[in-house]
């Protein structure tokens, strides 16, 4: 088994390359991304409960805008906390297929690809000077994938937040493996 900084684990056997990608795991930031989801929870909750006490029109929908976009937030906080608490992503190819997983827990659905309809492996340029790259970078979101390849015009991006170097490694190791059979 093969180690690439931290959190990505390569294992090469005969006909099989299976890729582990853990996602950073920083205790100070899961913590106060604990307590940002829990305070974010009250917050809803107490406003939520003094829905039923407006008594205009006016506040009841300004409510109700209010509860739908923290409604989102929260779906996305949360998502993003069980994400880096538990969660991994794994590819592995096998018999011309490659298997792609977002796991959380030892639950997610498995994506396959017939390995004959893909393009290449690629790396994702990310731009300094990007709003949206910066963004993605972030610990405090799930996503920034750093890696992609193309099935049957179907984009699909793996390698969330890994940086120029792991992303570069990764995709050494997966076109070694690939071009050697």
């Amino acid at each position: 088994m093969k180690v690439i900084g931290k959190r990505i684990s390569i294992l090469k056997k005969d006909d099989l390359l299976s890729i582990v990608i853990l996602p950073e795991n920083d205790k100070k930031k899961l913590f106060l991304m604990f307590l940002w989801l829990l305070a974010w929870s009250v917050c809803g909750v107490i406003v939520f409960a003094n829905y039923f006490k407006v008594t205009t029109q006016d506040a009841k929908l300004f409510t109700i805008i209010y509860l739908s976009f923290w409604a989102y937030f929260e779906y996305k906080i949360a998502r993003a906390f069980i994400w880096r608490r538990s969660g991994k992503e794994k590819l592995w190819i096998t018999d011309g297929t490659v298997h792609y997983q977002q796991e959380i827990s030892g639950r997610g659905k498995i994506k396959k690809f017939d390995y004959s309809l893909i393009n290449d492996f690629k790396l994702i340029e990310q731009k300094e000077t990007s709003f949206a790259d910066t963004i993605n970078k972030s610990f405090w979101i799930k996503g920034g994938e750093r890696l992609m390849f193309d099935c049957q015009s179907q984009v699909i991006r793996f390698g969330m937040q890994l940086t120029d170097a792991e992303a570069k490694e990764l995709i050494k190791e997966i076109n070694k493996f690939i071009f050697s059979k």
